[in-house]
């Protein structure tokens, strides 16, 4: 049967849970440069934008960034799988999606280090393609991501859709003509998304789900 939808997926937050090696991340690499480590909800509010915008965000110099990414990124790397985990139901949210639709991702983490954890987790077969930071000059919530995943998968008949957990998600499918479906299971609050998307679900099954009857 020839599947004429497509569903992109963010990951932290609406796949995964990251919370733990990111924070964990950014606590080393504050302390490699001697420097007062933010509060986990200061980290945890900048989730989903790029590493460089989380550092300036959280009081980095801007010539200092790109060190910062540097040593975040050789922490991460060694603990990121021990210490991310798929968050409940979203294999089998990947799982129903695939039976129906052809599938990718686009997230604004690396996608090197974002492959090496989906076949970790014995997912990244089920994507037909993944957009991440490197991949793009305008991360979400500009519309290049999106695009970039639409133009490396098939041309269907049916709807594009995002399904995520912020507002950078639902503005770059907004943005780039697709749908989409916020989760309230990661790290937007359900009253930050109301303004930026019609549809809540509570995780990324219950978003299949929907995306399944339309």
């Amino acid at each position: 049967m020839k599947k004429e939808t497509i569903i992109l997926f963010d990951l932290d937050g609406t796949l995964i849970d990251s919370t733990e090696a990111i924070l964990e991340s950014f606590e080393v690499t504050f302390k490699t440069f001697h420097e007062e480590v933010p509060d986990n909800e200061a980290i945890k509010a900048q989730i989903g934008h790029p590493l460089d915008w989380m550092f300036l965000k959280l009081g980095v110099e801007e010539e200092e960034i790109w060190d910062h990414v540097a040593a975040y990124k050789k922490h991460y790397r060694k603990i990121s799988k021990a210490k991310t985990f798929l968050l409940p139901d979203a294999q089998e949210a990947v799982e129903r999606a695939r039976e129906f639709a052809i599938l990718g991702v686009v997230t604004t983490k690396t996608a090197e280090y974002s492959i090496e954890l989906l076949e970790h987790m014995g997912l990244m077969d089920d994507f037909e393609v993944l957009i991440g930071r490197e991949n793009v000059e305008h991360p979400k919530p500009h519309p290049e991501p999106i695009q970039k995943a639409l133009l490396k998968l098939p041309r269907v008949s049916g709807d594009a859709w995002m399904i995520g957990d912020t507002c950078m998600d639902m503005i770059s499918a907004k943005s780039a003509d697709i749908k989409g479906v916020a989760v309230s299971c990661g790290y937007g609050t359900v009253e930050q998304l109301s303004e930026c998307s019609g549809k809540i679900c509570e995780n990324s099954l219950d978003a299949v789900t929907y995306i399944a009857k339309k």
